[in-house]
């Protein structure tokens, strides 16, 4: 609900590419610059006090965008500010998010548990969307942000009803050195190494698509917000779709192999959706694309789970957050850039053919993930 009401605002407000590009940079680039910190704490601090403060920033952030719009909101900086201070609090949150899962289930049920994960988050990409595309088009951008802000409530009350089994262990290290730590561990398995460069170029190429799905709503289909919440809420259910399949699937082996698969697949879709000149096949395409896409990122992340002790989890599952996230600010920064002097469409078609390159250099020549 929060991405639709911004991004469209943002395009609302300044009818820039290049802006709509730079907010989703804004927002994801602290993850990028912090997370390996944030991982470092993770191991050192409990991780459920660690999410706890980063869902009340963001509760912040969300309010205090509802009081701007309802003030009037004409400039674009505010957002951009906000969306910088939002990411930040999730380059601490994440690590420790996703350190914290394997200590509530059993490692045999961990792909399950990523999966189920995956789905509830993306029960609410396709509930925003379509609440939000009535709250956008019938009250305003401010009940949109207004509504984001109570979500993190329940949440942060779950978080201080749980109890986790892991504890932090009190180390006389430095920072620099349990980071050094995590970066050893890493480097010698090159399996994992080739992972975290994966997580990289698929968020890199493939999440731009969603940052510039107004684009398509507003420039290819010549519609206006509802087709926007259309392709996102197509999107979401198809995102639901293949965290429902994978989890279903459970713990099947060769995940390496499979994953790159699924990313020639993705590539593939990504570029027909580009170049489709039709609404209900673009639907169809987007919606294939969203299933794909959930099921690559969870086998990628289910196999980093596995290979990692707990006492390394948070290091290691921050310098994967830093590729994973760190991939979407250059990928929608550079996809704005280009935009300025190509067609949108057409800089996406060409990423999907690069991500097919990727997996087939993956799967066929630099094999380590492969064997996986």
């Amino acid at each position: 609900m929060q991405k639709l009401a911004q991004s469209w605002l943002v395009l609302e407000i300044s009818d820039s590419k290049f802006l709509l590009g730079l907010d989703a940079f804004l927002g994801e680039i602290p993850i990028f610059l912090f997370s390996l910190l944030g991982g470092v704490v993770a191991d050192r601090r409990s991780r459920r006090h660690l999410l706890i403060v980063s869902q009340l920033i963001q509760f912040t952030c969300a309010v205090t965008l509802t009081v701007l719009v309802l003030n009037g909101l004409s400039r674009v900086w505010p957002i951009l500010m906000l969306s910088f201070f939002a990411g930040l609090a999730q380059s601490f949150g994440g690590p420790a998010h996703q350190a914290l899962l394997p200590s509530l289930v059993k490692s045999e049920d961990l792909s399950n548990a990523i999966a189920l994960n995956s789905m509830q988050f993306n029960v609410a990409r396709v509930i925003g969307p379509v609440l939000g595309g009535l709250a956008l088009k019938q009250l305003g951008a401010a009940w949109c942000f207004g509504l984001n802000s109570l979500s993190f409530l329940p949440v942060t009350v779950a978080l201080l009803l749980i109890r986790t089994s892991y504890q932090p262990v009190f180390t006389g290290e430095s920072m620099m050195a349990s980071l050094r730590q995590g970066f050893g561990f890493i480097q010698g398995r090159t399996a994992m190494v080739s992972l975290i460069v994966l997580a990289f170029l698929i968020t890199a190429l493939s999440i731009p698509l969603i940052v510039f799905l107004p684009v398509f709503a507003k420039d290819v289909f010549q519609r206006d917000a509802e087709t926007y919440t259309l392709l996102l809420a197509v999107s979401g259910v198809g995102s639901v779709c293949g965290a429902v399949i994978t989890a279903g699937a459970g713990n099947t082996a060769e995940k390496g192999r499979k994953s790159l698969i699924l990313l020639i697949s993705l590539g593939v879709l990504m570029t027909a959706f580009s170049l489709s000149p039709l609404l209900p096949l673009s639907c169809v395409l987007l919606f294939l694309w969203s299933a794909v896409l959930i099921a690559v990122f969870t086998l990628l992340s289910s196999l980093v789970q596995l290979t990692t002790p707990d006492q390394m989890r948070g290091r290691v599952m921050s310098v994967y957050n830093v590729a994973f996230r760190g991939g979407m600010p250059f990928g929608s920064l550079s996809t704005g850039w280009l935009s300025t002097s190509f067609a949108a469409p057409a800089v996406l078609a060409v990423y999907g053919v690069l991500q097919v390159c990727v997996g087939a250099y993956f799967l066929l020549i630099h094999r380590k993930a492969a064997r996986l």
